[in-house]
């Protein structure tokens, strides 16, 4: 999959690799699913690539197919590369907690060998917020005495978390959401099926972060965004668009959606909420926050899900100019 925008990002780790100066440990801060991971996963193979040969004749971060490296990587069988992530349970196929510190004790064996097809190896963990706390002190002993000829790229969806001692030791690149050419170009990569319809949906919904855009693939989300913007524009005085909506997102089939309405209610307040000033600002802040906690806790709370759609929805309603200059 190649890359979209990020080009500032790009230019910085090829400037390194030029200047014959790539930093042992790099952070790659941002949003999730702005594609941080795909830059972290396509620098890797780039930088194996330089360390093993042949060449690669590309200004950016592709490898050709057909090169060793990639066709290593592809094949998940690199033996001078790590991807960490949070494992599988095997009983329930759920996904752990954390990245535990046996895994990062594991990687000794890889660093005990000299490499294998090339002068460089590359540790990728995503998401260095994952790691437990254990696991982040292990860490950070490879990151203040690092292995020879080892690089480490650690995603990080919220840096400030991390152990300041860990942020410490990195170089930081930091990723912003994708505009919407590239929004678009990288929907059309992963969905070729999608028709032009859905790619714009999912363009104006995923807002700028094309690993949020995919996860709405498939649930009718421009219907979802139509409502919401009809909510917003026109209000629903008689309440029938709030029981309609509230009825349709409550049914068990319907949870991915009931769960999409979730995560783009707030974020909706939130952008309407840019073009406004004085007191209609500070009011489309507090509804915004009261969406958030709303909204962040309905499935972790069980909330039912009906009285929580028909809840946001209000909230959605009133912020109509009509509701908004009765209110003032």
């Amino acid at each position: 999959m190649p890359l979209f925008g990020h080009d500032a990002q790009i230019g910085a780790l090829r400037a390194a690799m030029a200047d014959k100066k790539v930093h042992h440990a790099w952070l790659l801060t941002g949003p999730q699913g702005v594609g941080k991971a795909s830059f972290a996963l396509a620098a890797a193979r780039r930088l194996l690539a330089e360390a093993a040969g042949p060449a690669v004749d590309d200004p950016g971060l592709d490898v050709p197919e057909e090169h060793p490296v990639a066709r290593y990587m592809a094949a998940g069988s690199h033996p001078d590369f790590r991807l960490m992530e949070r494992l599988r349970r095997e009983t329930t196929g759920d996904l752990a907690r954390n990245i535990t510190i046996a895994q990062v004790r594991g990687l000794q064996a890889l660093f005990a060998t000299t490499t294998s097809l090339g002068p460089r190896r590359v540790v990728l963990i995503d998401s260095v917020d994952d790691l437990e706390a254990d696991a982040a002190n292990a860490l950070l002993k490879s990151l203040e005495e690092p292995p020879a000829d080892s690089l480490f790229l650690l995603v990080s969806h919220a840096p400030a978390r991390l152990l300041p001692t860990i942020r410490s030791r990195c170089r930081t690149l930091r990723f912003g959401p994708l505009g919407r050419s590239d929004m678009a170009a990288a929907l059309r990569a992963a969905m070729p099926e999608a028709s032009e319809s859905e790619i714009a949906a999912l363009v104006v919904a995923g807002a700028g972060a094309p690993g949020r855009a995919i996860r709405f693939a498939g649930l009718d989300i421009d219907a979802l965004e139509q409502a919401m913007d009809g909510l917003i524009a026109r209000g629903d005085p008689t309440n029938a668009v709030r029981v309609g909506l509230s009825r349709k997102l409550a049914l068990k089939s319907a949870q991915p959606r009931y769960e999409a309405f979730l995560e783009r209610a707030p974020t909706r307040i939130a952008e309407h909420a840019r073009g406004l000033r004085g007191a209609p600002l500070e009011a489309a802040i507090d509804t915004w926050s009261r969406a958030r906690d709303l909204a962040g806790g309905a499935v972790r709370l069980s909330l039912d899900a009906q009285s929580v759609v028909f809840e946001l929805a209000g909230l959605l309603a009133g912020l109509a100019p009509e509701r908004t200059a009765a209110k003032a």
